[in-house]
C-alpha cells in the first residue's frame, strides 16, 4: 500500500493556465499559500504516514519542498514524484518525466518498483550553520546569475523550457562577446573558491556552476559525459577563447586546452565559496557570503 500526498503550487506556470485535476480519492492534497507553509504540509504528511510526496510545480517548488522535508521526516525521507508544471523543469527533464503528468499516472508508476530513479541533491550551507539553508540541484554564481535574470526576461516574452534555455544561451553569449573589458559579463565576480581539496584561490570568476543532475536540457554536457554525483564548472574571468570554448564545453568536450584556458571541470564532494554577490539555486536568486556547496542525500523519485 502506498500512502500519497500532493503539494500543488497553483502559481506555477502551467497551473495558472489550467486548473489541475483533483487528486484521486484517498490522496492527501495541500495548496500552500506561501513557501513557509510547506513545513506544516510536510509535517502533516509525515504524521499521516505519507510515503509518496508528489510535487506539482517547477524546479523552485521542488527546491522549497526538499529544503523542508528533512525537518518534517527526519533522516528517512519519502519517495518523491514531480509533475513538471513550472517555467523551468530541469529535474523532470533529467528524470524523463513528461510535462503535465497527471497524478493518477504518478500513482500507477509508484506501484512498480522498477520505476524509480535516484538523484543526490546538493546542499548550500552558510558559514556558522550546520543545517543546509537550501537543497536543490543546480547552483550558479557570476554570469549564471545574470543569465537567470535574462531567463526571466525571456519568460516574459513567452519562452519556456528548452526555448527559454536557447534564448538565454544565445543572449548571454552575445552579451559576453560584445562587451568590453569593463563589461560586467566579461569582468566576472571576485570570489575565493576552493574546489574539493584544492587550495582556495581568490580571483575574478566569470562563472561557477555546481549540479547533481545527470542529464541537462537540449543534451548539453556542461560537466562532460552524463554521470552521477556533484560536479562543478569554474571559468576564470575574463573568459578566454570563448567562441571556441563555449561550444566545446556545451558539447562535453574534454580537450586538455580547455583546462589550460581557465575552464575547470571537477567531480567533488563539496566546494567552498566566499563572495559578496549573489547566487542562484534552481532559478531563485539569493545573497552570497561564505558558503559550502556539498553533495546531499540520495533522493528517490518515481518516473512514469
Amino acid at each position: 500500500m502506498i500512502r500519497a500526498g500532493v503539494i500543488r503550487n497553483l502559481k506555477s506556470h502551467r497551473n495558472q493556465a489550467a486548473a489541475p485535476a483533483d487528486a484521486p480519492p484517498g490522496v492527501l492534497e495541500v495548496v500552500p499559500d506561501q513557501p513557509d507553509d510547506l513545513y506544516e504540509a510536510l509535517a502533516w504528511f509525515a504524521q499521516s504516514g505519507v510515503d509518496l510526496v508528489v510535487i506539482d510545480g517547477g524546479d523552485g517548488t521542488v527546491r522549497d519542498v526538499l529544503t523542508r522535508a528533512s525537518k518534517a521526516y527526519g533522516d528517512k525521507l519519502p519517495t518523491f514524484g514531480v509533475i513538471p508544471n513550472g517555467k523551468t523543469n530541469a529535474l523532470a527533464l533529467d528524470l524523463g518525466v513528461p510535462l503535465e503528468t497527471p497524478v493518477r499516472a504518478m500513482l500507477a508508476a509508484a506501484r512498480d518498483p522498477t520505476k524509480r530513479k535516484v538523484r543526490a541533491c546538493l546542499e548550500v550551507i552558510r558559514s556558522g550553520h550546520e543545517a543546509p539553508e537550501h537543497r536543490g540541484f543546480l547552483f550558479g554564481m557570476g554570469a549564471f546569475v545574470r543569465g537567470t535574470e535574462l531567463a526571466q526576461e525571456t519568460h516574459g516574452l513567452g519562452f519556456f523550457d528548452n526555448a527559454a534555455i536557447v534564448m538565454t544561451i544565445l543572449g548571454a553569449a552575445a552579451r559576453t562577446l560584445a562587451g568590453g573589458p569593463d563589461d560586467p559579463w566579461r569582468r566576472g565576480e571576485p570570489a575565493t573558491l576552493a574546489l574539493g581539496g584544492a587550495p582556495a584561490e581568490s580571483r575574478d570568476w566569470f562563472l561557477v556552476l555546481a549540479a547533481t543532475l545527470k542529464r541537462f536540457p537540449l543534451g548539453l554536457k556542461l560537466f562532460g559525459p552524463p554521470h552521477e554525483g556533484l560536479k562543478a564548472l569554474a571559468v576564470e574571468a575574463p573568459p578566454r577563447k570563448l567562441p571556441f570554448a563555449a561550444p566545446a564545453i556545451l558539447s562535453g568536450s574534454q580537450a586538455p586546452w580547455l583546462e589550460r584556458a581557465g575552464y575547470r571541470r571537477r567531480d567533488l564532494a563539496e566546494l567552498a565559496l566566499s563572495f559578496d554577490g549573489h547566487f542562484t539555486l534552481d532559478g531563485e536568486i539569493y545573497p552570497g557570503g561564505d558558503l559550502i556547496v556539498r553533495q546531499g542525500p540520495d533522493i528517490a523519485f518515481v518516473v512514469t
